[in-house]
């Protein structure tokens, strides 16, 4: 009797010990996050972490739909609280983008005038073009507001990935944050001057207008826009293409504001024979 006890008792302690371990492992298995299960990881910035400009991102693709392709993973954009587009970019590859799992990195410059709810909107890198193997991730986070006293203009430069043919007349706006000013056009102009940022030119944005031009005098009546610039703006201009692209850049930045309807363009006074190919 003892014996058939024993032989239980042993049994039983095999069978408890047997449960223990599948359970013990069934619940240590490493279960990935949701970022790497959809195919895309994010590491900067974590869910809901507050951001501001410039807003760095970093993170990895791992397959199921998000690839990497011609030095690329897909692109982002930030969202606010009512779905407005505060920015949007490339996610560059920092590691070799034909391998399966590639790192990614990119800067959102933004201007936000309220704090609030936002999201990371990231969409894959889609060479077919077919719907079907769109895929999209989405990161919520908070926008922090941007400092006091600066608003949001736009700027016009050429692009040579959204335009690689180089049409001459196509420009593309990008948000630039300038100081609060009565005089906002010029502060528009003086920025579009500047050129392209670093994280602008990485995204295929570069400017037609030379270097080191100078605003002499801008004036707006009657929605009129007359803006005279010195020598610079036609310093080693050639080609009717480039000149196109010069006008085109200084008068859509300008059309943006609801005070002006058309610009004039000239240059130490002059506005007949100006900008030649």
């Amino acid at each position: 009797m003892k014996k058939v006890f024993l032989i239980i008792l042993i049994l039983s302690i095999i069978v408890l010990a047997i449960g223990a371990f599948t359970f013990w492992q069934q619940n240590n298995e490493e279960t990935p996050p949701s970022e790497i299960k959809s195919g895309i990881e994010v590491f900067l910035p974590k869910l809901d972490e507050e951001v501001s400009s410039p807003l760095e991102i970093k993170g990895t693709v791992n397959g199921l739909g998000w690839i990497g392709f011609e030095g690329q993973v897909g692109t982002v954009k930030l969202l606010d609280s009512e779905g407005k587009e505060l920015a949007a970019t490339y996610l560059k590859a920092t590691t070799d983008w034909m391998q399966p799992s590639v790192r990614f990195e990119t800067t959102l410059d933004f201007i936000s005038l309220n704090a609030g709810e936002g999201k990371l909107v990231f969409n894959n890198e889609n060479p077919s073009d077919l719907p079907q193997f769109n895929r999209q991730f989405i990161l919520p986070v908070k926008i922090a507001k941007t400092v006091e006293g600066t608003i949001q203009v736009k700027l016009y430069f050429n692009n040579n990935i959204m335009d690689p043919e180089y049409a001459c007349q196509k420009v593309f706006p990008v948000d630039r944050g300038v100081s609060e000013t009565k005089a906002v056009a010029r502060a528009a102009l003086d920025e579009l001057l500047k050129g392209p940022t670093k994280q602008e030119i990485l995204d295929g944005f570069f400017t037609s207008i030379s270097p080191d031009v100078k605003i002499q005098k801008l004036t707006i009546e009657n929605t009129v826009a007359k803006v005279d610039f010195d020598s610079n703006l036609e310093k080693n201009v050639g080609g009717s293409c480039r000149v196109t692209a010069i006008r085109n850049q200084i008068t859509q930045t300008l059309l943006q504001f609801k005070t002006i309807k058309s610009v004039i363009i000239s240059i130490d006074g002059r506005t007949e024979d100006i900008l030649q190919p």
